[in-house]
């Protein structure tokens, strides 16, 4: 059957593209205040145009992309993982296809954000994060981000599996090797634990932020394989890289435990590394998180005869 358009009908349809049109252009107006007030500081003030840009044009994903990345910045991970799924369906209904990786890692990424506070599943950012690497599969974080997933789904070889990956993908990146050696210590690999810490140390810079982690989680793994006196070379770099270790009390715990354990025992200076711990890590809210650390450094101070 031939359609027949009349006059009012062909009218009114130009005058719902036109609404359409001027919609997309007001939010594309809002969008750019948006980008204005984020530059001058005013982040609140960013959102808000943002938010008020995207009812006007739901469709654009690029202004739920904005809209995310301020979101992540205030950790909000509901929004993050609601305007993610928005940018999504925007961004295939634009292209016809799954197009941009990101959108799919900050979903994943935020809904494990929340299943770390235990208000949702890991299980649900496992798709996510899978769906992120099929688009782009040099996305390093995203394997990173699968892996410490997989983990607690009690998948270990997966987690295994991705943790490598991200390091093949971005090998100067410290930040991977460390959870995949502590799984592999898990596992009572500690030999494989201990060639991955090792790697990440050839790349660590000084200054980088990982490396006292690195050096302190080698140390304790060279304990594991009873060879204290290079447990102790590590603990002693560990210390010296963070300096005087105000984000790192544990440094000198460790290292004065070390020294303890020596044969024949290092007295001197596991009096002088455990009082430094118990005054500055054993009184107020950090006692609370060094409970057990506290009460060793009590032990081996008694043994030694060493008043805290």
């Amino acid at each position: 059957m031939q359609k027949v358009w009349t006059a009012g009908l062909l009218a009114s349809l130009a005058m719902m593209g036109l609404a359409c049109d001027r919609s997309k252009a007001e939010a594309v107006e809002l969008s750019n205040e948006g980008d204005t007030s984020k530059k001058g500081g005013n982040i609140e003030g960013a959102i808000a145009k943002w938010e008020e840009a995207a009812q006007l044009d739901p469709d654009n994903h690029r202004i739920q992309g904005r809209l995310l990345q301020a979101y992540r910045k205030k950790e909000d991970w509901d929004k993050v993982a609601s305007a993610a799924v928005k940018a999504q369906r925007a961004d295939d209904k634009l292209n016809g296809k799954k197009m941009f990786a990101s959108y799919y890692f900050e979903q994943g990424y935020a809904l494990s954000r929340i299943a770390a506070t235990g208000k949702g599943k890991w299980a649900d950012a496992r798709q996510p994060l899978e769906t992120a690497i099929q688009l782009d599969p040099n996305m390093a974080q995203a394997y990173f981000e699968l892996a410490e997933v997989l983990l607690r789904v009690d998948d270990e070889k997966g987690a295994i599996d991705n943790y490598n990956k991200a390091i093949e993908k971005n090998p100067e990146s410290t930040d991977f090797y460390g959870p995949l050696a502590g799984l592999y210590v898990n596992l009572n690999f500690v030999a494989q634990a201990e060639q991955v810490l090792k790697e990440g140390l050839s790349f660590a810079k000084e200054g980088d932020k990982r490396l006292f982690n690195l050096r302190a989680q080698l140390g304790q793994t060279l304990e594991l394989k009873g060879d204290l006196s290079s447990a102790i070379r590590e603990y002693e770099a560990a210390k010296k890289s963070c300096g005087v270790c105000d984000d790192h009390k544990e440094a000198h715990f460790l290292l004065g435990a070390a020294y303890y354990a020596a044969n024949p025992p290092r007295k001197n200076e596991a009096s002088s590394e455990l009082q430094k711990f118990y005054k500055t890590a054993c009184k107020g809210a950090s006692a609370v998180r060094f409970r057990a650390e506290c009460d060793q450094t009590m032990e081996f101070s008694r043994k030694l005869g060493t008043n805290l």
